[in-house]
């Protein structure tokens, strides 16, 4: 069963100028725990097509559905973690953590118990009462993900999350992400601009045409599918062949 699905969705954002198309016609399944990577070029729809789905926003057109129920709005079943890590420099890496559950009254004694061994299990074990400050920028990316599990959401939107992050760190911390995410049997959606980013961790690569964004190829990858690691996943043979692929397609004219 699909746990994401998105139908003849498009989108038009309404300005000064007059009417833009920011999508057209957007048809996409995912499975149940897939992870699957989003690329295309700026200004394509991508981080729109992640609004769409958290609810954030709502098409001109179609329609987006989980776990069968049309999304009307923000759903709880959603966790959006987004290109900055937004800690408040004020509060500890703890309370940081602990901020979603905070918003939605959740922040039980047995809920902040999970939290503490989550940060010991994910490498900030001994870091609670530390401030971000403290932190290098991998440490703080785990706790923004770690912040965004702790409300147990069915489906994990990434939007660009290691962009800020150097090349060592990148690597590092995408292994880390992917490492957790199939632990906790995750539906994850991301939307990056590196190609080897998203060719070395997710099971499907969708490339949208320039705007307004459209599907133009989805490309399944097997060495994800067989559990290979992001780091182990770039030293297959097979994916230098992905990555050219989807680059001269990204680059493509029509």
């Amino acid at each position: 069963m699909a746990r994401v699905e998105l139908r003849n969705v498009s989108l038009n954002y309404h300005t000064l100028a007059g009417e833009v198309k920011a999508l057209e016609q957007i048809n996409l399944s995912i499975q149940d725990q897939e992870f699957v990577a989003i690329v295309g070029q700026s200004g394509c729809g991508k981080s729109t097509l992640l609004s769409l789905i958290s609810g954030l926003l709502r098409p001109t057109r179609g329609s987006v559905f989980i776990d069968r129920e049309e999304v009307q709005g923000p759903n709880k079943r959603v966790g959006y973690m987004l290109q900055n890590d937004y800690l408040f420099e004020w509060r500890t890496i703890l309370d940081n953590a602990l901020l979603g559950l905070e918003i939605r009254r959740e922040k039980t004694a047995e809920a902040v118990e999970e939290v503490k061994a989550m940060l010991k299990a994910y490498g900030l074990g001994g870091f609670e009462h530390h401030y971000p400050g403290q932190l290098s920028g991998g440490m703080r990316q785990r706790v923004a993900l770690i912040r965004t599990l702790a409300t147990k959401p069915d489906v994990l939107l990434l939007d660009e999350p290691f962009s800020a992050l150097d090349y060592q760190n990148r690597l590092s911390v995408g292994e880390e992400v992917v490492k957790i995410l199939r632990e906790r049997k995750k539906t994850v959606i991301m939307v990056t601009h590196d190609i080897p980013e998203a060719v070395s961790m997710a099971n499907r690569v969708v490339v949208m045409t320039p705007r307004p964004g459209r599907i133009r190829s989805i490309h399944r990858i097997k060495m994800c599918d067989e559990g290979l690691t992001p780091l182990q996943t770039r030293e297959v043979p097979q994916f230098r062949e992905y990555f050219t692929t989807i680059w001269k397609e990204l680059n493509r004219d029509d």
